[in-house]
């Protein structure tokens, strides 16, 4: 057995390390597998390959059409995983608008396309002005803007308090539109306070415009760090190719209640270096010095004035929905606590005669969630805690589900005690032009799982290391020490790991096919996604019946 092959939980306690182990040991072993528990038994066996062919075939069907968001295919899907709630027999999660139990959560959403002709950015300084369109400048807002502010530096937007870290720490941000960097600092360093070479919950572009708004900016523009030595966020999702590049672009879509409410933009090298002309170091610079010593270099930019222009030319509203629903734990006690299982259904539409069929992404996780149902419910016994079964709406328009469920829980978040997330369970990992030359893919990937969040729970990681030893599967965590493809905060176990719940997603890997017409059911390992399912349903049951559940970890440490 390889190292690579063994590359689960390197950054935790060196006996979860050996459970991992373990773990792919077992997978090449036949015989050498921890039996399962008897009382789980029932439910494991109902986990079938001949269901998941049979679902995986309709919901990634011509008929539903690619189940884009607010798109009669996509709410068919919806229908159709309600129907199947009711017939394993959960209970409705949610309430309808008038009351009513359902197994549907309301999302209302706004959908929009924004005007790239007419859109821009200005900056008037020194008695000069610049200004930028498309693609030099990228992206929307759900409302028309209009807005001159005067300009701020803030670093790379993040305040981290239990890393000793403030970019906005001595910088009045309070009516001004602030550049920041992308990522965060010191990622290519494995001692650093921000997880070391992992994205942590800092590095995303929603938490750096939360904060900003939180500190009175009016806008955000994000640049891709001057020293990086990985492909911008922006040149990563065009390589996806695909649905990245249809035209017309697919449309934006954003909550209608959403806690964010000031427009984010993404600048280029060229727009970055020029807004911050007056900085008194260059971009690059400015990276080193917050890198060097974790020290913010935050600065308003005297007499730098920006203006900012965005208008769309369709905007509508409509509404979609979370599936939701329950099993009760069977101990009174703990019955009020929760264990969410989740995925989302829709992908991303058709245009002509071409249809993404969104098999992978995210079929394989919209079964694999109503399979976990039924074989929970077919059970005769029950986990003392209950279990939430979610089909999340909108994900591949931002998580707009999973962030509306977690604004709006339909059970407290502060006894929700762990998150199993779906996305992408079936495939085999190959490389594609995305992960190519940023993540070594091991040889042979038949039998392999990747895990995202480990650093975030090592109780949970122990959990499902644990509950692998009656499964056998690799275990893989090598996207939680990579920084250039940003997957931590790419699916909708995010939301709540925002709301420190203990939360992995559960995910085989990018493969060509990804976000491509070519995505279809025909391509599906059933094999090895039945395996999965049966490692999720023993750990799941763990984490509903064990008496201590998994402790989050607020800002995990760097290698020591």
């Amino acid at each position: 057995m390889t190292k690579a092959a063994l590359t689960f939980l390197l950054t935790v306690a060196v006996p979860v390390a050996a459970l991992a182990q373990n773990g792919a040991q077992n997978g090449a072993q036949d015989g050498a597998r921890t039996p399962v528990p008897a009382g789980q038994q029932a439910g494991f066996d109902r986990i079938r390959e001949s269901d998941l062919r049979a679902n995986l075939g309709l919901v990634a069907s011509d008929a539903l059409q690619g189940r884009m968001s607010l798109q009669p295919g996509d709410d068919a899907t919806v229908q159709w995983v309600a129907a199947e709630f009711a017939k394993a027999g959960l209970a409705p999660a949610a309430r309808d608008d008038k009351g009513a139990p359902s197994f549907l959560q309301s999302v209302p959403l706004v959908e929009y396309r924004p005007n790239a002709a007419a859109n821009f950015l200005a900056l008037s300084s020194g008695g000069t002005t610049q200004r930028w369109q498309a693609p030099q400048i990228m992206g929307g807002y759900r409302d028309d803007v209009d807005l001159t502010a005067p300009l701020a530096f803030a670093g790379y937007g993040i305040t981290a308090p239990g890393v000793g870290y403030d970019d906005y720490r001595g910088l009045d941000a309070k009516g001004k539109i602030v550049v920041v960097f992308e990522h965060e600092p010191q990622e290519n360093d494995p001692a650093s306070r921000f997880g070391g070479t992992g994205n942590t919950r800092y590095a995303t572009n929603r938490v750096k415009a939360l904060n900003a708004q939180a500190h009175g900016a009016l806008a955000v523009l994000v640049m891709a760090e001057p020293n990086r030595k990985h492909p911008s966020n922006f040149d990563r999702y065009m390589r996806v190719g695909g649905s990245a590049r249809r035209n017309p672009p697919l449309p934006q879509q954003a909550l209608v209640d959403d806690a964010l409410h000031i427009p984010v933009i993404t600048i280029n090298d060229d727009v970055g270096k020029a807004l911050l002309a007056g900085a008194g170091q260059s971009p690059g610079a400015l990276q080193a010095a917050i890198d060097k010593a974790l020290a913010p270099q935050s600065r308003a930019l005297p007499g730098a004035q920006v203006t900012l222009h965005l208008e769309n030319t369709v905007r509508s509203r409509g509404t979609t929905w979370n599936v939701a629903g329950l099993l009760q734990g069977s101990d009174p006690t703990l019955a009020p606590e929760t264990v969410i299982i989740s995925a989302h259904h829709d992908h991303d539409g058709s245009s002509g005669t071409d249809i993404w069929h969104g098999a992978d992404d995210n079929g394989s996780g919209t079964v694999g969630v109503v399979e976990l149902a039924r074989a929970f419910m077919a059970n005769g016994a029950r986990p003392r805690r209950s279990i939430l079964f979610t089909v999340f709406a909108a994900e591949e328009r931002g998580l707009l589900g999973a962030y509306y469920m977690a604004a709006h829980p339909l059970r407290p978040l502060a006894t929700t005690r762990a998150m199993i997330n779906f996305d992408m369970i079936g495939r085999n990992e190959t490389a594609s032009d995305q992960t190519t030359g940023l993540i070594d893919i091991p040889a042979d990937t038949t039998n392999r799982l990747n895990l995202i969040g480990a650093a975030y729970s090592p109780d949970y990681a122990r959990t499902v290391a644990e509950a692998n030893r009656s499964v056998g599967l690799v275990l893989d965590d090598r996207f939680d020490h990579e920084n250039a493809l940003n997957v931590f905060f790419r699916s909708d176990q995010f939301p709540f790991v925002l709301n420190n719940v203990p939360a992995f997603w559960f995910f085989t890997g990018f493969h060509p096919d990804y976000h491509h017409t070519t995505d279809t059911a025909d391509k599906i390992n059933y094999a090895k996604m039945t395996r999965i399912l049966q490692l999720s349903y023993l750990s799941a049951w763990r984490f509903a019946d064990e008496a201590t559940p998994p402790a989050f970890v607020a800002d995990p440490p760097g290698q020591r």
